[in-house]
């Protein structure tokens, strides 16, 4: 039996609190590239078994890892003097039929795709060693995918929000900015690892954004200075001229630099990642399915990043859940903020989660009974095309970071 709760919220919007606390990890940051790569992989696997054995099979490539090379930056160049490592795991179907799948070969060359695709100073080839630790599922697990309906393989639960907040939505739009085709030809020493942080106190909005440059378009220290501060002005005119209700936003990039250290005291990489030689990454430390780190919402503890897209509810539902709220709050009039949580029980088929809740904070004066059948109307909608939505999950249709 499946349980549909609609209640109504008293507590205040997220966009009504005194503060918000907002991260974005960008494409080339290591947790982000670990997320991507292993996304990608699973993907890719997903449509290999599709064209191969005619449907998915099990396997979840959630538990991929990155451990930072080893670079020496320098003005006008460095070298690399170690590659990145990236550990692939989980589990998969490496057989069928009695014969082998080429899951290694599969996952790979996806990545390497991935890696030439949006970093550009990183070359797959050289830059990076893969180490494949992907494992047999267990037989009950993957029976669930021989199922009509599959089951899902987890007890867990998925959690959305919409709409985003001002805070929330700038900051996923200014790392997307900085990470854009047009702003990496404006300036192209500037590198794909971009966190930002967002701290917004009543209507002032502080932005503290952490950006590699790429020693290679770097001459000396006062050469970093200059073209760092024109990265500044760009984007505050930017920020000036977007849309928001901020009385003020005050940026800041790459705190940690002094430059009374010189060389130093400057945020440079050779390959435009700290993934190169300061920092390593982990699938699911980084941003959840809509982009964000938000430290004021809920959220699923689960890496959606390269599960499969048809048992596991630790992908399917944290995405359904956020596509659902957001077609309550778009779809039903009245509504100010909607929270969604799916919640399953393992082997239980995924189109019947065992709770489906809804947190609706309504416009003030409007009628709550109305809002809570259309509501409860979006959801039936959505788990009965279940079908549909995985097969649009494991075509890659939504972001997953």
């Amino acid at each position: 039996m499946m349980h549909i709760t609609i209640e109504k919220s008293l507590c205040p919007s997220a966009a009504e609190l005194q503060t918000e606390l907002v991260e974005r990890k960008g494409k080339g940051h290591p947790d982000t590239i670990c997320d991507s790569v292993m996304e990608e992989a699973g993907l890719a696997l997903s449509a290999a078994y599709i064209e191969r054995c005619g449907r998915v099979l099990h396997h979840n490539l959630d538990k991929g890892l990155l451990v930072a090379g080893t670079t020496s930056p320098k003005p006008g160049g460095g070298e690399v003097i170690e590659p990145m490592r990236i550990i692939t795991g989980d589990r998969a179907t490496l057989s069928w039929n009695g014969s082998p799948l080429p899951v290694y070969d599969i996952v790979e060359r996806a990545a390497k795709a991935w890696i030439r695709n949006n970093l550009r100073f990183v070359d797959p080839e050289r830059h990076v060693v893969f180490q494949h630790e992907i494992r047999p599922g267990s037989a009950e697990l993957s029976d669930l995918f021989a199922r009509p309906v599959p089951g899902a393989n987890d007890t867990s639960a998925g959690v959305g929000y919409a709409p985003m907040s001002d805070t929330e939505r700038i900051v996923l739009e200014t790392e997307r900015y900085l990470n854009s085709p047009d702003f990496k030809r404006l300036f192209p020493e500037t590198g794909e690892d971009i966190k930002i942080m967002g701290f917004r106190n009543g209507r002032n909005l502080d932005l503290t954004v952490a950006m590699a440059f790429v020693d290679r378009f770097i001459s000396d220290a006062a050469d970093y200075f200059r073209k760092k501060q024109a990265v500044e002005a760009n984007l505050e005119d930017r920020l000036r001229n977007c849309a928001h209700a901020f009385e003020a936003i005050d940026l800041r990039i790459n705190t940690l630099d002094d430059p009374e250290r010189g060389e130093g005291g400057i945020y440079l990489t050779v390959l435009g990642t700290s993934a190169e030689g300061a920092d390593g990454g982990e699938v699911g430390r980084g941003n959840r399915v809509n982009g964000l780190i938000a430290f004021g919402r809920p959220s699923s503890l689960e890496a959606a990043a390269g599960k499969n897209p048809v048992s596991h509810v630790g992908k399917i539902y944290n995405v359904l859940a956020r596509k659902t709220a957001e077609r309550i709050y778009s779809e039903v009039a009245g509504v100010k903020e909607a929270t969604v949580f799916f919640c399953s029980r393992i082997g239980s088929p995924i189109d019947r989660p065992f709770v489906a809740s809804v947190r609706i904070r309504p416009e003030p004066g409007r009628a709550f009974a109305p809002i809570g059948r259309a509501a409860s109307a979006i959801i039936e909608s959505e788990l009965n095309d279940m079908k549909a939505f995985v097969g649009q999950l494991a075509r890659g249709c939504f972001s997953v970071c």
